[in-house]
């Protein structure tokens, strides 16, 4: 069987990546990074280094268009800032009962219907994504909960005729854990790019780049994109 890894060029979409890869090999997976109008391209280029590192297949979808009328903070036409301060900060202001500002409506949903559709035409049967529990506590990121994960499982496993599903290793996990499971496969983590904002270097005060130096902390370990 193919996999289309749905992949970003961050830590959780190359660990996916990693995880594809080792079960069915590279030459049976493809890797697909989703343009949506954010504010830098480095992401993009760090999928692009990672998955020429692994050798795999590399597709391109730029679906900025449809994000045109939103003002989430990740996004070229924003208006608003990216906050400086960890998801438990924003969490506690949000109550937890909406998404945070960097929340991108309904994301991975699109992302996920995209995939399908290529990953049937391209003979795939399951379509690797790296969501994890704790994008979606405290509500978050609600296209990371189990409950999402399992409801587009099933949209698509009926939509495609019974021959796609969806597999998201780690959206029952932390980030440290998942960290934890590409440093024993030999991700090439120093490849990757969390950081929200483009500059030069993370620039270690947006949320993302707060739970990425946390989760490598939690295994011990220097983040070698670091180094």
């Amino acid at each position: 069987m193919k996999a289309l890894v749905l992949f970003s060029g961050g830590i959780d979409s190359t660990t996916a990546l990693g995880l594809a890869i080792k079960k069915y090999g590279k030459d049976q997976v493809i890797a697909l990074s989703v343009s949506y109008g954010q504010k830098h391209d480095k992401e993009i280029r760090a999928a692009i280094a990672v998955a020429e590192y692994y050798g795999v297949e590399h597709l391109f979808l730029d679906l900025s268009k449809i994000f045109q009328y939103s003002n989430c903070s990740l996004l070229q036409q924003s208006t608003e800032e990216i906050p400086e301060e960890s998801y438990a900060e924003q969490i506690s202001k949000t109550n937890g009962d909406k998404p945070v500002s960097t929340y991108v409506p309904f994301r991975n949903g699109l992302f996920l219907s995209s995939a399908a559709s290529i990953a049937l035409s391209k003979e795939c049967g399951v379509i690797y994504y790296g969501a994890h529990a704790d994008d979606s506590a405290g509500f978050a990121y609600p296209d990371c909960s189990p409950v999402f994960n399992q409801a587009m499982n099933e949209a698509i496993w009926e939509g495609s005729g019974h021959q796609l599903k969806i597999e998201a290793p780690f959206v029952n996990v932390s980030k440290a854990e998942v960290v934890r499971i590409g440093l024993e496969l030999g991700v090439p983590y120093e490849l990757t790019w969390s950081c929200y904002e483009g500059g030069e270097k993370p620039c270690g005060k947006c949320g993302t780049c707060i739970d990425r130096a946390a989760a490598f902390q939690a295994n011990h370990v220097e983040d070698p994109a670091l180094r």
